[in-house]
């Protein structure tokens, strides 16, 4: 990881998924939060990473009984073992839980080689398991069947769909308890510095209504007066 992605990564930690949906909507992407996609489990730390993606089709029979587990090229395979160390694996499972996109023993794999997390728009087997492992994971809802029942894994590392957004690799993927968030790769760091400034106003502004303020003018901020306001209180708390 370079100190450019570290710093990036670090700061996408300390933001939530609220203000990265609006940072982005104020720039027009409007469709970067993965639909119906929790985490297995709440209060885990924030999960910030570089997407690398895994793709399922409808699983068809005649090219998909269960000896393809023996193919050391098994691609879903080969994903767990090649997703790199810091990223987030994405999973394109066309938003179909009845079948399982992983278990304990991939997702306990994917953790000890230092992934940071992993997402699908299906469901997890052992989902008791998973989410009881220090290790960020996010699905649509429990399952029990193995993948291969209804799924195929047909690519590696391509753009794909899930929860009804794309995702490209590289794409920087934050997760909390809300959900999911897609930031394009080439914008990340822009995001980021963006979303760090939104955060401290909002800590700002929190203390403000809490002692009583109306939100009228001060969020969104159109009172200039509020403006040297925060830049006071950024200066009194050692946040200029």
């Amino acid at each position: 990881m370079t100190a450019k992605v570290a710093t990036t990564t670090e700061k996408l930690r300390k933001v939530s998924t609220a203000t990265i949906a609006t940072c982005l909507f104020k720039k027009g992407l409007k469709n970067q939060f993965i639909q119906d996609v929790k985490p297995l489990k709440n209060g885990k730390p924030t999960m910030v990473g570089k997407a690398y993606t895994l793709r399922y089709i409808p699983a068809r029979e005649d090219l998909n009984p269960i000896e393809v587990f023996r193919d050391p090229k098994h691609l879903q395979r080969v994903a767990v073992e090649e997703c790199p160390k810091g990223y987030v694996m994405v999973i394109d499972s066309r938003k179909d839980a009845r079948a399982a996109s992983a278990g304990s023993i991939l997702a306990t794999r994917l953790m000890v080689r230092g992934v940071e997390g992993i997402v699908t728009d299906g469901g997890f087997r052992d989902s008791a398991e998973i989410a009881n492992l220090n290790f960020a994971s996010y699905h649509n809802r429990p399952t029990a069947p193995t993948n291969l029942t209804l799924h195929q894994a047909i690519a590696i590392n391509e753009p794909i769909g899930c929860g009804d957004v794309a995702v490209f690799p590289g794409d920087f993927i934050v997760g909390d308890d809300d959900g999911i968030m897609v930031i394009p790769a080439g914008i990340a760091d822009e995001v980021a510095d963006e979303c760090t400034t939104m955060t401290l106003f909002e800590e700002y502004v929190m203390g403000e209504v809490e002692s009583g303020t109306s939100i009228v003018g001060l969020y969104p901020l159109t009172n200039e007066a509020y403006k040297t306001s925060f830049e006071e209180w950024k200066a009194l708390n050692g946040k200029a």
